[in-house]
């Protein structure tokens, strides 16, 4: 579709972007509605697709301007798989009762248009004091190998480099204004393998059952209480996602067993400490034990600077409430953008995100596309 007449009507845009199937990794367009409408707008639209040939991940990065201070919006336009039971069709974008449905208007096709549209109202008012940016990815529900990451690498070697960044995840569980993210736990995981001998039950001493060391195992790392968290961040928390033997058999002792484990921890850990921590207790009860980590991403926080201030006098300017600073939920790629600059999250309600019938209301959609509008003016672009 045109986006011409559309630019400032976050509706208009959330519901060409909804209309695309970007179930990760495919992009089905979902890009080339956001690239159409910034280069409207005058942006020069870098479409930058990484990784190995023939799966590359699209990604695209956007700038408007050359001056100081420089503000980069952040998202993504893949979403999760819709699932079943929908009442209409998941990628329509229809909207009833006050309220628009469709897989990724919450998480967070909605905190993309709603960017999009309060910079083209930004524009109407005149020329720019700074500059604008924006960095959006197809590969954040995905593996996440080649998308933000990738880009703020080759921002960094082009030279961009923004001086704060706003990511539209949706922030607030119930009600526009309640939340801020300005950090993230860290995510790690670890599989677990301990090997023995298989034997017949009967005959125990013939055998060596791992499955007993890997029960130890799991028992000691359950028991030590991680932290008691901090000012900013929850207590760090381990949880067993999967115990295995692959047996199907009753009456044979496994050659091997295997767990995993994931820890979601705050900044009074790293994922190389708790690896550390946790092959050590392994070593403790077998020298046939193996851990293969994964970290996701490590916790960060942003200070509550005058960036921070300045987004929360626009979110209480537009919705009345005063949002409450947090660090809770999952991971986001503000986890690799916050080692290029400052960021911090805001977007629309996340109560239906990735489920059915996910949706959320023109009131919000509206509100957000305010809220950014009063935030860029306070931040001084």
């Amino acid at each position: 579709m045109s986006l011409s007449s559309s630019l400032r009507d976050p509706l208009a845009l959330l519901q060409a972007l909804l209309r695309c199937r970007s179930v990760t990794p495919a992009d089905d367009g979902a890009l080339g509605v956001v690239a159409e409408a910034l280069e409207m707008m005058g942006f020069t639209v870098r479409r930058l697709a990484f990784g190995p040939k023939g799966e590359e991940t699209p990604n695209l990065y956007a700038r408007l301007g050359e001056g100081r201070p420089c503000l980069c919006f952040a998202g993504h336009t893949d979403v999760v798989p819709p699932g079943e039971g929908w009442s209409s069709d998941p990628f329509a974008g229809e909207v009833r009762e006050g309220r628009i449905y469709g897989r990724g208007t919450a998480d967070m096709k909605g905190g993309v248009a709603a960017a999009l549209a309060s910079v083209a109202r930004r524009l109407e008012a005149g020329p720019l004091k700074g500059s604008l940016a924006f960095l959006i990815t197809g590969d954040e529900e995905g593996p996440a190998h080649y998308g933000t990451r990738s880009v703020l690498e080759w921002m960094k070697e082009q030279g961009e480099q923004p001086d704060f960044c706003l990511l539209g995840e949706p922030t607030n569980p119930t009600e526009m204004g309640e939340v801020i993210k300005i950090g993230r736990r860290g995510s790690m995981n670890a599989v677990i393998t301990v090997r023995g001998v298989q034997g017949h039950v009967a005959y125990p001493h013939l055998a060596d059952n791992p499955t007993h060391r890997l029960v130890k195992i799991l028992s000691d790392l359950t028991a030590r209480v991680l932290d008691q968290g901090n000012e900013w961040f929850a207590p760090s928390s381990l949880q067993i996602t999967s115990i295995d033997v692959g047996n199907s058999a009753t009456n044979v002792i496994p050659a091997t067993a295997q767990a995993r484990v994931n820890i979601r921890f705050n900044d009074l850990h790293t994922g190389e400490s708790l690896s550390g921590w946790i092959e050590d207790v392994v070593a403790c009860h077998t020298a046939h034990g193996t851990v293969d980590v994964s970290i996701s991403g490590e916790a960060f926080r942003t200070i509550a600077g005058a960036e921070v201030e300045h987004l929360s006098q626009a979110v209480e300017a537009v919705t009345g409430r005063t949002p409450k600073l947090d660090t809770g939920g999952g991971t986001s790629d503000a986890r690799f953008i916050t080692h290029c600059c400052p960021v911090a999250e805001f977007g629309l309600v996340g109560a239906t995100m990735h489920k059915c019938d996910e949706h959320v209301s023109l009131a919000s959609l509206e509100e957000l596309t305010q809220i950014y509008g009063e935030f860029m003016q306070r931040f001084g672009v």
